[in-house]
């Protein structure tokens, strides 16, 4: 496992955050010790997402921890050498067993070329990354956040996001697409920070892919 690596630009995003926005300032502030951070491999990292799809922070752990156990430490080689019975009995679903065996073999026949999404754009990268099963748009923006760690990333069909949206700034009321675009707005070019504080209002586990 890769040494956790936070982004560089973080406090200058949470400079300007909180100049910015009185509810990102106050939680800025809340969890001052907290910061995204990239823990794995570009593997790991779309193996954690596909896992964390559509499941609480605290189930995909869970999940998480299994699978890390059955596997003895998370490769391409070592992906693959697991059967589909044997990954469901970590928990996961038939369909994310197949997602992730798919994944292991873009891998292994160097159909992803992680050493290329440097120099990609964030829109040009997902639209690659979603040409692979069982990897969509908040897939891949995970990957973008967490691996990449791009600073502008704003993922739209969170759940978390979303709630987190109506409840700081549409006082809990339900909120349409074109609500949480706007506010979004004033948060560029920090758009993932601001997406990590909102998730950490929500969730006491911190999120890592």
């Amino acid at each position: 496992m890769a040494t956790p690596s936070v982004p560089h630009y973080w406090p200058q995003a949470c400079r300007a955050l909180s100049r910015k926005d009185p509810v990102l300032n106050k939680l800025i502030k809340q969890y001052k010790d907290v910061r995204l951070q990239s823990r794995g491999t570009a593997f790991e990292t779309l193996l954690r997402a596909i896992v964390g799809q559509q499941i609480s922070v605290k189930a995909a752990q869970s999940v998480w921890a299994k699978f890390e156990k059955q596997v003895g430490g998370v490769s391409v080689a070592r992906v693959l050498t697991q059967t589909p019975q044997q990954l469901r009995s970590c928990g996961l679903s038939r369909q994310k067993t197949e997602y992730i065996l798919d994944l292991a073999q873009h891998f292994e026949t160097k159909q992803i070329n992680p050493r290329s999404f440097r120099s990609m754009g964030d829109d040009d990268l997902i639209a690659r990354l979603c040409e692979v099963r069982g990897i969509g748009q908040w897939t891949a923006e995970m990957f973008l956040i967490f691996q990449l760690q791009r600073a502008d990333i704003y993922p739209l069909q969170d759940i978390g996001l979303i709630r987190a949206v109506e409840k700081h700034y549409l006082d809990g009321k339900e909120a349409e697409k074109s609500q949480i675009i706007a506010i979004g707005e004033a948060w560029k070019p920090w758009r993932t920070v601001a997406t990590w504080y909102l998730w950490r209002s929500l969730d006491p586990f911190p999120v890592e892919y």
